[in-house]
């Protein structure tokens, strides 16, 4: 996925769509092999059968596999978890369990065929693995003997070797791929591979299928930064576009140059980074048409639809800069004023962002029970809610209209119940079933479920959130839980020790700051802590 400096995207599926994954991918050891032939080229594919990202990698790597022939071994390996007794799990449930043990019987049964079994459930994935059968048929594979093997003890022997051989090559995302067990970075499409694979034959034993390739189309961005703007690195997009264009010739342009100047005027932009390609693109048809609902027209460009928020003709609120040359000075100007870098400091407040339904959120809440126990009335708390008002006034956040209505149920539980965080007490048993549309029985213990009502049905409710949302906008914030300490220093996390860490670095001696808090479990040795999660991004 981009990484944390433009991973700030307007359409949050884009993510998923330049290098897409189902779960965490990693890096790792070669696996070993259950590969059926040995070949001087071989590919290590580690997915889940019902994951789209999978599915939509074997449907380009299987024609490359079939074009180049016995020269090349495509070993396929899933990706899930032995809990032990003959409980196999995997990501999307039980049935995708049962289609990974459909694909590697199928290799079991019939080693030449059982591509031609995958590539069959895969054009109706939402069917797998109830299509496993018809698809057997289609492919020529014994049907009885496999699904002696699939519904036998041998499917499940089978699919928990994979699984090991998968954790042994630390696969945690589908994809994974490797080729000649180096991880492949390159593009996805079937021509893509087709060069990668061909490459790596270093010009010895090239199948004669790599004769006839044709080269990539070369394509042509603009990537417009600023120096000055900490998160506009344009390398993670560049590097993840190159997932899509392989032939991806990138120009960089900073603001303060002439050139990035015209450009920016000329494409008609408010707000930097921005992504850019000239008509070039156009050569590229299927990598152009995959992109199509990630561009929009700028002036003679076509834009990446990513999230703008830097404005490179305002004030710097933080770089001791005369940026407008208004003669005022960072916090002296009066844009910067809800700036994190201009905020008053106030000692002992702790602030979160959240979305309502977001289970990052959820969590990071829920600890602050502990968190609160600890420090009392050491410590001042605050939440305030992330969500989007159209021109038409409605709201809207990741988690869908639910979520805007629980985010206003809580804004009016914060202004009813605030003294003494009275209203955490609603927060916490919402948060057991926080989709649940029954919240009343939420309200008790001094709490009234029609003084909420009145407040989240009426305009009230609805002045509350669109207040409260703009302190977010204004610090720049979109990921839950995002935390905020003495209205200076933001961070992320959900453990109670994580906040307790964070809070007490910049209010040293509070009696909280000394009791132990709990934490998720220390990694093994040699590994880095595990990542705590959130919704969105900042």
């Amino acid at each position: 996925m981009f990484g944390k400096t433009m991973v700030k995207v307007a359409m949050v599926g884009l993510v998923a769509f330049v290098l897409a994954g189902c779960g965490k991918a990693k890096g790792g050891a070669d696996a070993g092999t259950g590969a059926p032939k040995v070949a001087a080229v071989k590919m290590d594919l580690y997915v889940m059968s019902q994951c789209p990202y999978g599915v939509n990698a074997l449907d380009a790597i299987i024609p490359a596999a079939e074009k180049i022939g016995d020269a090349f071994a495509l070993n396929i390996e899933y990706i899930g978890k032995d809990a032990g007794n003959g409980n196999l799990e995997s990501m999307h449930g039980a049935g995708e369990v049962e289609g990974d043990i459909a694909h590697l019987c199928a290799l079991k049964v019939a080693p030449k065929a059982h591509l031609k079994l995958i590539a069959c459930m895969n054009k109706d994935a939402r069917a797998i693995p109830g299509n496993w059968e018809g698809c057997a048929k289609e492919a020529g594979i014994d049907v009885a003997a496999m699904k002696a093997c699939k519904d036998g003890p041998e499917g499940k022997a089978l699919l928990a070797a994979s699984f090991k051989r998968s954790e042994t090559a630390g696969a945690q995302g589908s994809p994974t791929i490797k080729l000649n067990g180096k991880d492949y970075q390159g593009a996805r499409r079937t021509a893509d591979f087709l060069r990668a694979i061909c490459d790596a034959y270093g010009g010895k034993g090239v199948p004669k299928a790599c004769s006839d390739l044709p080269k990539p189309v070369v394509v042509k961005l603009i990537a417009l930064t600023d120096k000055r703007c900490p998160t506009c690195d344009p390398a993670p997009v560049i590097e993840s576009l190159k997932q899509v264009f392989p032939a991806l010739s990138p120009t960089i342009l900073d603001y303060a140059d002439p050139e990035g100047k015209k450009v920016f005027e000329e494409a008609g932009l408010k707000m930097l980074p921005a992504i850019l390609f000239d008509d070039t693109i156009k050569g590229d048809k299927e990598g152009s048409e995959q992109m199509a609902r990630w561009l929009t027209p700028a002036g003679r460009f076509q834009s990446l639809k990513i999230k703008q928020d830097f404005d490179p003709k305002a004030e710097i609120c933080d770089n001791k800069v005369d940026d407008t040359g208004d003669g005022k000075v960072d916090c002296d100007d009066p844009t910067c004023k809800e700036s994190l870098a201009c905020r008053t400091e106030m000692k002992g407040r702790l602030d979160v962002f959240v979305m309502s339904q977001c289970p990052f959120g959820v969590k990071g809440l829920d600890a602050m029970k502990e968190v609160l126990g600890a420090f009392g009335k050491e410590m001042t708390f605050g939440v305030h809610y992330i969500a989007e008002k159209a021109p038409d006034g409605t709201f809207s956040s990741m988690h869908g209209p639910a979520e805007v209505d629980e985010d206003i149920r809580e804004l009016c539980a914060i202004k009813s119940y605030g003294k003494n965080n009275k209203f955490m007490d609603y927060v916490w048993c919402r948060n057991q079933d926080i989709r649940s549309t029954d919240w009343q029985k939420c309200a008790t213990g001094g709490i009234a479920a029609a003084t909420i009502e009145k407040c989240a049905t009426g305009d009230e409710g609805k002045k509350l959130l669109g207040d409260d949302m703009l302190v977010a906008q204004g610090l720049k914030i979109g990921a839950s839980p995002t935390w905020m300490v003495n209205n200076r220093k933001t961070f992320n996390g959900i453990a109670a020790n994580d906040i307790q860490k964070n809070f007490c670095e910049l209010n040293p001696g509070l009696k909280g700051c000394a009791k132990p808090l709990s934490g998720p479990p220390a990694p093994p040795a040699g590994q880095a802590p595990a990542p705590q999660g959130g919704c969105g991004s900042n």
